[in-house]
């Protein structure tokens, strides 16, 4: 989604008033969760439904 706003992490994160760090941990799935407002946030910012940006991988 990113990339198709053409909006760069380090905009995106000051939008969210998170750090790089922490939004690289978010974009890569290493979070073990993610708050409703920072997931709203980021919908707002990048204008988009929380389904166009995560997906579940059931573990195995």
């Amino acid at each position: 989604m990113l990339a198709k706003r053409k909006m760069q992490s380090k905009e995106l994160a000051e939008i969210l008033n998170i750090t790089p760090a922490n939004l690289s941990i978010l974009k890569t799935g290493k979070a073990k969760g993610i708050r409703f407002d920072t997931l709203e946030a980021i919908c707002k910012a990048l204008n988009c439904q929380p389904g166009d940006i995560m997906e579940y991988i059931a573990e195995e």
